[in-house]
């Protein structure tokens, strides 16, 4: 089977170098970075010429890449992949998107004879790298039981949520869960700060009681050091939470918490931090507060 991967940047590279490792396909990469997509030709991947080039070639064809509006120009543009995709290929897309996107992206893939799942990831870069991440999959049980092992064979996890859309909906509320609980985080680590404790012992007692959680001490790792290189950048956090309440006015849901956390990242991207992890969010409460919360 000749499998092609269009997005092979922090999260797409390394599930793309996992499918190239971990089994017999042929695989074939797009991205508008070469230097990217030549980590995965090193690895024994060809290098194709354009997203057209791809859809046509291949049985089976991965996105990977940042925002939904670049999502759909991809899959959807005149040059795209349904444009160009064979009758009885497999669109498999990998990015966070909005519901009512991946829906469209179905409608546009079945006009052509063209099968599609959506298949967020959760697990982050070191995730990709080491093959953990979990995939939330949307779509026809009979098109995800035939490409379950090929999404075995990058992930640690592969779970089928229901038709494509609920894949959507599941990454939304995880991302959405993952970032409130950041805040909260970043909230308490500084009331600790301001009350005088020492950080590394106030760690010590959060991460073996009720209070523990990935987040907490994910963010206390960053601050403590004064690290804020992206691992899961804050704009892209600022992106999924945004979808997440597109999502809530959809149904109805009055947020009570998510649209606070939007806006203390709506301050962090203010401050230029937009670029840093997402866990540079706390650095809104050191300037609020005047003082950093670094483990001695």
């Amino acid at each position: 089977m000749k499998i092609g991967f269009i997005g092979v940047g922090n999260m797409g590279g390394p599930m793309c170098r996992n499918i190239i490792r971990n089994t017999n396909h042929e695989v074939v990469v797009f991205d508008v970075n070469a230097a990217a997509a030549e980590a995965c030709t090193a690895l024994g991947a060809a290098m194709g010429e354009s997203v057209a080039a791809v859809a046509a070639a291949c049985d089976v064809v991965f996105t990977s890449l940042a925002m939904p509006a670049v999502v759909e120009a991809v899959a959807l543009g005149p040059d795209g992949i349904a444009a160009h995709a064979r009758p009885g290929s497999t669109y498999i897309d990998l990015s966070t998107n909005s519901p009512a996107t991946a829906r469209k992206l179905r409608a546009a893939m079945a006009a052509r004879g063209v099968a599609m799942l959506e298949a967020p990831v959760s697990g982050g870069v070191t995730g990709a790298e080491a093959g953990t991440i979990t995939i939330m999959v949307g779509g026809d049980a009979a098109t995800f039981e035939a490409q379950r092992p090929l999404l075995a064979s990058f992930s640690g996890g592969v779970v089928h949520v229901g038709e494509v859309g609920m894949g959507s909906v599941a990454k939304l509320v995880n991302n959405m869960l993952a970032f409130c609980n950041m805040a909260a985080a970043a909230e308490g680590l500084m009331l600790g700060a301001a009350a005088g404790i020492d950080l590394d012992k106030l760690q010590q007692v959060v991460m073996s009681s009720s209070g523990a959680s990935w987040a907490f001490r994910s963010l206390a790792a960053k601050a403590f050091a004064g690290d804020f290189k992206a691992g899961f950048a804050l704009d892209l956090a600022y992106k999924d939470l945004r979808l997440s309440q597109e999502l809530a006015e959809e149904v109805g849901l009055p947020g009570l918490v998510a649209p606070q956390v939007v806006a203390l990242l709506r301050m962090a991207r203010a401050q230029g931090l937009g670029a840093s992890d997402m866990s540079a969010m706390i650095k809104v409460y050191e300037g609020i507060m005047d003082r950093d919360t670094r483990a001695p």
